[in-house]
């Protein structure tokens, strides 16, 4: 997959759990949260950021991948900017900010290096600050594999043929993500699971937390 074909698919709807279900989910939980910064983590072509600046808040995305910040940057709202930066350094202290909501919106793929972000997340909460972490839902993707943490093979299943090479990730258990939060000083709130209406199970998992 690159850049291009990710912007194409997001801004075209091709995915369609996320025009269904998940896309207005955290929006919604972004929403309830009420906040006036926000830094969201891996943001792709930013889709998330443009929403949330053009309701009036001032954001901050940040990617890995140049290509995706640059046509995130490119004719953005007033009030988002973003910043070519990966998880690690993010992890290792580069940001010096604090925002009321940190968003991670299937952003998260790692294992390692989701401690080293993890660890950093405190320091980059405004007072009352909110983490929020839109997933897969565990106990929908483990038909195949013991329902335990562990390397698993991607997939572009439900997306057009031009995704090809999907890169593996780090599959966790619910109890392992409330862990992961907790050992870095973070309490889960709250846990929605947005039901898809066609299959009426849910499409994915969003925590909520705090200090």
């Amino acid at each position: 997959m690159n850049a291009s074909t990710w912007t194409r698919a997001v801004r075209r709807g091709e995915i369609l759990s996320r025009v269904r279900v998940t896309n207005g989910a955290i929006l919604e939980a972004i929403a309830d949260c009420a906040p006036a910064t926000l830094l969201d983590l891996g943001c792709g072509e930013g889709w998330l950021a443009h929403h949330c600046a053009r309701q009036g808040i001032a954001v901050l995305g940040t990617d890995v991948v140049a290509e995706l910040t640059t046509v995130a940057a490119h004719n953005a709202p007033d009030g988002a900017r973003f910043r070519t930066l990966s998880h690690q350094q993010i992890g290792a202290g580069i940001l010096k900010e604090r925002f009321d909501v940190v968003v991670a919106n299937f952003s998260l793929l790692g294992d390692g290096s989701l401690d080293e972000l993890f660890a950093a997340l405190p320091a980059l909460l405004a007072p009352d600050g909110s983490v929020l972490v839109q997933t897969l839902h565990p106990m929908l993707i483990c038909t195949d594999h013991p329902y335990a943490d562990g390397w698993r093979e991607g997939s572009w299943a439900g997306f057009s043929p031009a995704f090809r090479t999907p890169a593996p990730w780090f599959f966790r258990t619910l109890e392992s993500w409330v862990r992961l939060f907790r050992r870095h000083g973070l309490v889960v709130r709250e846990l929605r699971e947005p039901i898809d209406p066609l299959s009426g199970q849910p499409a994915s998992v969003i925590f909520r937390a705090t200090l």
